[in-house]
């Protein structure tokens, strides 16, 4: 049985769809802290089957809009002296800025290299976003 000490105070990112934690982790840049850090993949989920779990030992600043893009269904847990002070639930943002590029070579962004990025959510059951400027899907 694989056992990982729980953390005292810091963040646990629980839910995550089995396989994306290092998705996360290389987003967040979780490799430039300086403090421990647990990725547990594969961790079974009565509701999924299988969940990734990452475990930070700091409290540190996250989008939670950007991680919401990333893992709607993910569950962010803040942890103090040992006990879950508060569970913060992900939804799907309404705009994502710089998160995904633009695949559409006709695309204003592809010309105008210093334009931002900024995608808005027009179908929240298929996660489908479009691109602001010339309303190419992104799913």
């Amino acid at each position: 049985m694989l056992n990982i000490d729980s953390i005292i105070d810091g963040i646990v990112i629980d839910h995550i769809e089995a396989g994306k934690a290092m998705e996360i982790y290389n987003y967040l840049k979780l490799d430039e802290l300086d403090c421990s850090v647990a990725i547990i993949q594969n961790a079974k989920s009565l509701k999924t089957n299988k969940k990734d779990i990452i475990k930070i030992e700091s409290r540190i600043d996250m989008d939670l809009g950007v991680l919401g893009y990333m893992q709607p269904n993910a569950v962010i847990n803040i942890v103090k002296d040992g006990k879950i002070i508060e569970k913060k639930k992900l939804e799907l943002p309404e705009h994502v800025v710089n998160v995904v590029k633009c695949k559409n070579p006709r695309c204003i962004t592809s010309i105008e290299q210093e334009l931002d990025h900024i995608f808005k959510l027009v179908d929240a059951k298929d996660r489908v976003y479009r691109c602001i400027y010339c309303e190419s899907k992104n799913k």
